[in-house]
């Protein structure tokens, strides 16, 4: 068991290999259980491959939340981050924790039938996670938004410029993990969809700019999330003439080198001496 954080965990995402360490005060609470205990709770660690709540962490201890816990692959990795986040106190810095390791994902890529050749043919590269991500808000279904510091920063920035001008930006989505993009993929051929046929919509898992933390799915109300219909929206409109400014680019314009099908709502965060 880790040395208790002398500060809670407040706006910070701590990520690893296999398990996330989330403020309490960003989940969602599941159970009545769940509400008792996080309810005196800074810290909880979550299962990044089924979002499964592990343990909550309080300034009186530990409490577990899944049978055998010690035994759970990747705890020691999350006490080595809990205890770097204490050590740091107040100087934390969420851009220089650097990035997770990618060769755990190779073998998942490889029951896909996905191999190096993919990369190559769509030019696209292997994105690692973040160790850590910085808090930038709520998306538009109030869950938490999370992205690397200066992108949450340049974001901020975005929104508050484009509600000057009387046009509202919504975040669709920001950081998934590989975990997550795997189960889009997993979920889609349960339906009875090809692999070829969800790389049309979707990068490979590691391929994926979300996993960056620098890429953003933006969208305005009374949109439909995620459409090309977005494009005729005042709120593209007026991305396409500033989101320069903030640092973004739309990554996948039409007829695109990659093979992505035009996606005028996601945005990447390109520069980070921005703003």
């Amino acid at each position: 068991m880790p040395r208790l954080p002398a500060q809670p965990l407040k706006s910070v995402l701590l990520n690893t290999a296999q398990i996330e360490l989330w403020p309490a005060d960003t989940l969602r609470v599941r159970s009545n259980a769940d509400a008792r205990v996080l309810a005196g709770a800074h810290t909880v660690l979550r299962r990044k491959a089924d979002g499964r709540y592990l343990a909550a962490v309080s300034a009186r201890g530990v409490h577990p939340l899944v049978t055998g816990l010690p035994r759970e692959p990747g705890l020691d990795e999350a006490w080595d981050a809990l205890e770097r986040f204490e050590a740091a106190a107040r100087g934390f810095d969420a851009d220089t924790q650097g990035l997770l390791p990618l060769h755990a994902l190779q073998e998942r890529l490889h029951a896909l039938g996905l191999d190096d050749a993919y990369g190559t043919r769509t030019g696209l590269a292997l994105v690692a996670e973040p160790a850590a991500l910085a808090f930038a808000g709520r998306d538009r279904y109030r869950r938490p938004l999370w992205l690397t510091r200066s992108a949450a920063r340049g974001w901020q920035a975005l929104r508050a410029a484009a509600a000057r001008d009387g046009i509202v930006l919504e975040a669709i989505s920001g950081y998934r993990s590989h975990d997550y993009q795997l189960g889009i993929f997993e979920r889609k051929l349960e339906r009875g969809q090809t692999v070829e046929q969800i790389l049309t919509v979707n990068a490979a898992p590691g391929y994926s700019e979300h996993h960056s933390g620098r890429a953003l799915d933006i969208g305005t109300p009374g949109e439909p999330p995620a459409e090309e219909s977005f494009e005729r929206t005042p709120a593209f409109a007026w991305l396409t003439r500033h989101a320069g400014g903030f640092g973004f680019v739309m990554s996948y314009p039409r007829d695109n080198p990659h093979g992505i099908v035009y996606e005028p709502w996601h945005w990447y965060f390109a520069d980070t001496a921005l703003p």
